[in-house]
């Protein structure tokens, strides 16, 4: 099946948002492909021998896609981060679940930009970027999602803008000065950046 445009994708999606169920059947083939791209960018940060597989990761999401009733969709841009969102909360959950017992630890340092590499302790890394995201998503939303959108959705500025219905130039002063507070936040106190 040849991809369908972010229009056609859009227009699936008023649809289904206004009650017409077979536009989800007609959707989620056409978006297959970008979730797979989402769900692949999460995998290839994760530890080697990860028990959730790309596949098992999209069609976790699917289900929980599914289930998002309480969503305005309003277009593609914004399907994909909810999407995107919700990969990173069943890796995250996963990721809890094998960090029991381990938390209050040590601290990790984690370099955040786009080409990140993980330390061996994966798992524990995407629990302390979580919670720092969540902390930050209290007090500035906006600079979370904006984290979330391009960092663990893979979207590019203009995709993250159209996603939140800011300029361009926003995203790029937003990611910027989250990315300075999260590396703040998740270095431990006297660690030097470089």
């Amino acid at each position: 099946m040849e991809p369908a445009g972010p229009e056609q994708v859009t227009e699936l999606l008023l649809r289904w948002r206004a009650g017409d169920q077979e536009c989800l059947n007609r959707l989620l083939p056409q978006v297959e492909g970008e979730l797979r791209r989402i769900a692949h960018r999460y995998m290839r940060m994760e530890r080697r021998g990860h028990t959730l597989q790309t596949t098992a990761l999209v069609n976790e999401a699917y289900l929980k896609l599914v289930d998002q009733t309480q969503v305005d969709w309003q277009n593609r841009a914004q399907f994909l981060g909810v999407a995107a969102r919700l990969m990173r909360h069943i890796l995250v959950d996963h990721a809890r679940a094998l960090c029991r017992g381990k938390r209050g630890g040590g601290a990790h340092v984690l370099p955040l930009d786009e080409g990140l590499v993980f330390s061996p302790q994966k798992s524990a890394a995407l629990v302390a970027l979580d919670d720092a995201l969540n902390e930050l998503a209290g007090f500035d939303a906006r600079k979370a999602q904006v984290v979330e959108l391009r960092y663990f959705g893979g979207m590019s500025v203009e995709e993250t803008a159209e996603t939140l219905g800011v300029h361009p130039n926003t995203v790029i002063r937003d990611w910027r000065l989250a990315r300075i507070w999260l590396w703040r936040e998740l270095n431990p106190k006297g660690a030097h950046a470089g």
